[in-house]
Order: structure tokens, then sequence, then C-alpha cells
């Protein structure tokens, strides 16, 4: 295994929480801006930089910062980019940084992104606006106060034998087909939760956990 965390910058809102030290830190485009504000040191930057402020890509560049330009006709997302790059390191888990608001169009190709098969090495999580997202392949710790809002939702396709401990509603062992609604809205019944798939991709959605600037 290569780099143990990777931080991944999206343009956008993105949560005041403690980040783990010495975490390499990729901003896709405007991500660069988002990623000074939050006191980070960016490592790669790297979009078509259509977004970023000029200002904010000279700062990260002088820190030391590497930059990696893509022309704006290209084939993918500057997000998408940053976490193939992400990818490459070998990392044991993936944090992206991001939006909820702006255009429903990227917000729907962002959740689509971050349950692809090929991110499956390492532990997907995000934050989104003011929500903390985790991609569940296998068996994925919950952390809240009582009450607080889980929605689970199935990503390319059903999740079969999904277990939950710690939520109000119970799941035991049952498939959620790609397309339901029945995960959502569940709720904390204690500080903590599991949640437990034995195939498919899950994404669990706590809305309000994360702490916006």
């Amino acid at each position: 295994m290569g780099t143990p965390n990777v931080i991944v910058v999206a343009g956008g809102g993105g949560p005041a929480v403690p980040w783990p030290a010495g975490s390499t830190v990729i901003a896709a485009d405007g991500g660069v801006d988002r990623a000074l504000a939050l006191g980070l040191r960016v490592d790669l930057a790297i979009g078509d930089f259509d977004s970023v402020t000029p200002a904010g890509l000279a700062a990260a560049e002088a820190a030391g910062a590497r930059v990696e330009r893509h022309p704006a006709a290209k084939d993918a997302t500057d997000l998408e980019l940053a976490l193939d790059a992400a990818l490459a390191l070998e990392p044991a888990r993936i944090v992206v940084i991001g939006s909820d608001g702006g255009r429903l169009d990227h917000l729907l190709g962002v959740l689509l992104l971050l349950g692809h098969e090929r991110y499956a090495s390492a532990q997907i999580e995000a934050y989104l606006g003011d929500s903390h997202l985790h991609v569940v392949r296998g068996t994925c710790r919950l952390v809240g106060a009582p009450g607080d809002l889980v929605s689970l939702v199935p990503l390319h396709g059903p999740c079969d034998g999904v277990r939950t401990e710690g939520l109000e509603y119970p799941l035991l062992g049952e498939t959620l087909p790609g397309g339901t609604t029945r995960g959502i809205s569940n709720v904390l019944a204690a500080g903590e939760a599991r949640v437990t798939v034995e195939s498919g991709c899950l994404l669990a959605v706590q809305p309000g956990a994360g702490k916006p600037l």
C-alpha cells in the first residue's frame, strides 16, 4: 500500500474537520482555492483551470504544488482526473471535499463516480456541502448523534446482504435493488452504527454531518 490518506478537493464548500496529518492533497481546478481556504497545502493541482483564481494557483505553485494542466475539451471532469491521480498513489483512504450545490448533472456525476469499481481498492468517503458520505463495500462504521439521519442508496445496481446495527429501522441481510428508496431517511439509534454489504456498492449519506466553513 502506498500513501495512507489522500484528500481530493473540488470547488465549492467544504467542512471544517481535522484532517489526518501527512495526507497528500490533490486539488481539482477551483479546489485549489478551497484547499488554501481550509489551510491545506496542495501537493498536486490538476484540471483545465477554468475556475481557479490566478492568485490561488500561483500561491499553490509557489508553495511547492505540482501543476498538471489538461485541455478544456477532455473526456473526464477535473474531479475524475483528480481521483485517478489519487488512485495512482495506492492510498488506503480517499476523502473528497466538494459542494452539493450548483449543477445537478455535476452532482449526479460525482455520486456515481465515487462508487465506480476502479476505486474499490480504497476506502472512499466524501464531504459534499454539509453531508458526510461513505462508499460501503464490506463493512462501514457510521458515527453521529442519536436521531441523526442516515440514508442508504445502492449505486450501480443492487446491493445484497445488507445488514445494519444501530439504526432505528434495521436491515437484516436484505437486498436493496438499484433505484429503491427504501434506505432513505433511516435514523441513528445511538452514537454509532454499522452497515455491512455482502455484494454491491452502497452509498451511506449522513445529511448535516459535515461542518461547512
